[in-house]
């Protein structure tokens, strides 16, 4: 069997309706929880939860799910936070994937300007407080549609804790959580509209520690051998290995523990890296050099150095299957207008965002569809491998907006971003519908898939055998 179709031929796979399917409007009962999706995702902006750490907003969320006749599993894959739901009977398994931490180390206000909010340390940087109630809001409008059709089939939503550098999914998938999952869909926060066959960066991140001995830097500085030192060298010969790594690899860091006064030798440092590259080998072989790099630091500086892997993303197996589907569907629901009101405070913010500013009518385009490498990462590839997975991007931020700035806290938690949050919920609910009611297309979807894993996959993650580091954010 091919693996991609023509034009034709997908059109006659998004036509597998049944005529008892359309007694219900699918994208009315979307549209019908606009106050949920609005409500929840203010409540996870407010709450802005790190990895693993996300109680609160993981409550919410099944709380909400509970009150719709969902079963619920919580605490799944060993991670508190983490829960599966679940509504319906036989038929296929349709999941949906649900985020909802928040990034450390950035805040701000719903203001267009930069408003930094006093003591809120974690800020909805990358829409997943969107990404959570965009998906429950889906979840909820499948589960009724299912209900009123007496169409068979089971729907999911997956919470999927720590996203952000904690690979909540990755264990989920190694758990085998997907293994009975006939379609995966997920959804992302943005600054535009698309549906492309977007793959991403595999990565790996770990946290090095060095230790020394520590010594009055004035008065015994040769008894002294700083944790400090040993970092800076790693980090200078790591800094020299860019010019010598694939262009398509991606390398980053921060120190995270440095020492606390210039006149005491730190006895311990600690740097947090990251490897990024299309193939899990190449962020092998990468690794492997930068581990060379930690040894040899620690070695001329008279420090000691051990690592933690925190976490290891695959990168994302694209189905354009799936993909041109979901892309026909987003052109049917169509992208984000903004009122008068909205517009107004969009220019405010695009007039921050300098040369990337974009035209803020474009937040109501889709985007054309292609193939195309991302160079995110993201531990939805994960369960890209363990079942074919489609997605969406949803204009929830000013175009322009990058993931990870002040202007995307901003926009998340302002009607903009709950606006593109439904587009995202209803072009998933059509996709749904679609998959619950085409065999054709689950078909032609899983050869693809199939095909593109070939007959002798095994899956590996990037993690190796560890637990979920449930402490990384504290």
């Amino acid at each position: 069997m091919t693996r991609f179709f023509t034009a034709t031929a997908l059109a006659v796979l998004a036509t597998g309706f049944q005529a008892s399917a359309q007694t219900a409007d699918p994208v009315a009962e979307v549209e019908a929880q606009a106050g949920r999706t609005e409500r929840v995702a203010t409540q996870l902006w407010d709450w802005a939860e790190l990895g693993y750490l996300e109680t609160r907003s993981s409550s919410l969320l099944k709380e909400e799910l509970a009150s719709e006749g969902f079963s619920i599993k919580s605490g799944v894959a060993g991670i508190p936070t983490a829960f599966i739901a679940e509504w319906g009977d036989g038929g296929p398994v349709i999941a949906i994937l649900a985020e909802y931490d928040a990034l450390p180390g950035i805040n701000q206000s719903r203001s267009a300007s930069r408003d930094p909010v006093a003591g809120k340390l974690a800020g909805q940087a990358c829409g997943h407080n969107l990404f959570g109630a965009g998906s429950l809001t889906a979840a909820i409008a499948v589960r009724r549609w299912l209900e009123k059709t007496g169409t068979p089939g089971r729907i999911r939503l997956y919470g999927t804790p720590a996203e952000e550098g904690g690979s909540g999914k990755v264990y989920m998938t190694r758990a085998g959580l997907f293994d009975d999952v006939d379609i995966a869909i997920h959804w992302h926060a943005d600054d535009s509209n698309s549906a492309a066959a977007r793959t991403t960066l595999a990565n790996r991140s770990a946290k090095f520690r060095f230790k020394g001995i520590s010594a009055h830097a004035a008065g015994a500085p040769e008894r002294g051998r700083s944790a400090l030192d040993g970092v800076e060298a790693m980090n200078m010969m790591a800094n020299m290995m860019h010019e010598h790594m694939p262009q398509s690899a991606r390398m980053h860091y921060v120190i995270t523990s440095g020492g606390e006064a210039p006149n005491v030798v730190p006895d311990f440092a600690e740097v947090f890296y990251y490897v990024r590259h299309p193939d899990p080998k190449g962020v092998q072989d990468i690794w492997t050099r930068l581990e060379d790099a930690a040894r040899g630091a620690a070695l001329g500086t008279g420090t000691e150095v051990e690592w933690e892997v925190i976490h290891g993303n695959n990168a994302l197996l694209v189905n354009e299957t799936l993909a041109r589907v979901m892309d026909a569907k987003l052109r049917e629901v169509g992208g984000v207008e903004y009122t008068a009101e909205e517009a107004a405070w969009a220019r405010e913010i695009s007039k921050t965002l300098g040369d990337a500013a974009k035209p803020i009518e474009s937040a109501a385009q889709i985007e054309p569809y292609d193939k195309r490498l991302g160079y995110g990462s993201t531990d939805v590839g994960d369960v890209s491998w363990a079942t074919p997975t489609v997605g969406l991007r949803a204009a929830t931020w000013i175009p322009g907006t990058s993931a990870h700035s002040w202007q995307a806290v901003a926009a998340s938690g302002n009607s903009i971003g709950f606006k593109g949050a439904q587009v995202a919920a209803k072009t998933m609910t059509l996709m749904a519908v679609e998959l619950f009611t085409n065999p054709k297309l689950r078909a032609a979807a899983r050869a693809e898939f199939d095909a593109s894993r070939g007959p002798d996959y095994v899956y590996q993650s990037l993690l190796g055998d560890r637990e979920p580091p449930l402490d990384y954010r504290n």
